[in-house]
């Protein structure tokens, strides 16, 4: 508790006077991702791609490179192999058949005779179809851009339209750089780490509604303040909130990527970069957007009527809105 009085719990920090900087350095990491994912695509997991997925604990004495020697050559088309965690994990990867289920068992029995008594366990064995995989990315792809709209649409209701704007501009530049982490990575990509990347869309929309919700009030309690004045403190005023969120949320996320497993290590590391990228994009890319558009489209009507003096004259709350009592330098 001695620490915490030496935390700044209201910093002054002017963000909106390098909103060209952060506007630069995300349309840089947007073209990045995107020229990434043209290149190198992604890393696509049996969920999506179909095929055969094996995965065994070795027997003891055996390695990775005597397994690929006991597979090379069999007639079940392309077959990798890769540790899965400890070095006795193994991830066999055996490309789709031609054929109905009665070819996939086939190949399967094939890979499990070849290996022989060099496996000490199986544990898991799974297949996905061609049809089924299609299928799959589809409903993958649908379910993305319907929950972008659906939280684009709840801002507007929630806000106005140019709120709306600029949330759904941060949650696209958190998912394509999300998805340009997995490529750049090659992390395998399959519905765990989908659901990672609709996860970081939820919680940056979360940390940008509270800083859109500050800016908001400040709006009606601050008529005359500059905007860009306003939105620095609006950002101030709850970045204490959102850095805590995410440090938090980051332990426990790295505490999973260290001792959670292969399993989810993929999904772990979306959401970590994910976290990262969700918190920038709310307080350095959200907030200054709104500083393109017009917050207080009342600004532009002939003033002089006596509505708006008396808006001028008072803030709703009996305090002057030109005074803050800690606006940023």
């Amino acid at each position: 508790m001695a620490l915490l009085p030496k935390i700044p719990i209201a910093p002054q920090l002017r963000f909106m006077s390098h909103r060209r900087l952060f506007f630069g350095f995300s349309t840089a990491l947007m073209l990045a991702s995107i020229l990434v994912f043209l290149v190198n695509g992604l890393n696509f997991g049996v969920d999506f791609r179909g095929g055969i997925l094996i995965e065994v604990r070795t027997a003891p004495g055996i390695g990775i490179s005597d397994l690929r020697a006991r597979v090379s050559g069999l007639d079940v088309g392309e077959v990798t192999l890769q540790e899965f965690g400890d070095p006795e994990d193994i991830l066999v990867n055996v490309a789709r058949q031609e054929g109905e289920e009665g070819e996939q068992i086939k190949a399967i029995n094939t890979v499990k005779e070849a290996l022989g008594d060099s496996v000490a366990e199986y544990r898991r064995v799974e297949f996905v179809g061609p049809k089924v995989g299609e299928e799959l990315k589809t409903a993958g792809l649908l379910a993305t851009l319907l929950a972008l709209v659906g939280i684009g649409a709840y801002i507007g209701f929630r806000f106005e339209w140019h709120y709306a704007a600029a949330a759904l501009i941060a949650l696209a530049h958190d998912v394509i750089s999300t998805i340009g982490f997995f490529s750049l990575t090659q992390v395998e990509f399959n519905l765990a780490t989908l659901a990672a990347v609709l996860t970081v869309a939820g919680y940056s929309i979360n940390d940008t509604v509270v800083i859109f919700d500050r800016v908001r009030e400040m709006v009606r309690r601050y008529k005359k303040m500059p905007v860009d004045q306003l939105l620095d403190m609006s950002i101030n005023r709850t970045l204490s909130r959102t850095v805590l969120t995410s440090f938090t949320t980051l332990l426990a996320l790295f505490a999973l990527f260290i001792f959670g497993g292969e399993v989810i290590r993929g999904f772990t590391m979306g959401l970590i970069w994910g976290i990262v990228i969700g918190t920038y994009s709310s307080v350095g890319l959200a907030v200054p957007l709104l500083s393109l558009t017009n917050l207080r489209p009342g600004a532009k009507r002939a003033r002089g009527g006596a509505k708006d003096a008396i808006e001028d004259a008072s803030d709703g709350d009996g305090e002057d809105e030109n005074l803050p009592d800690k606006a940023p330098a």
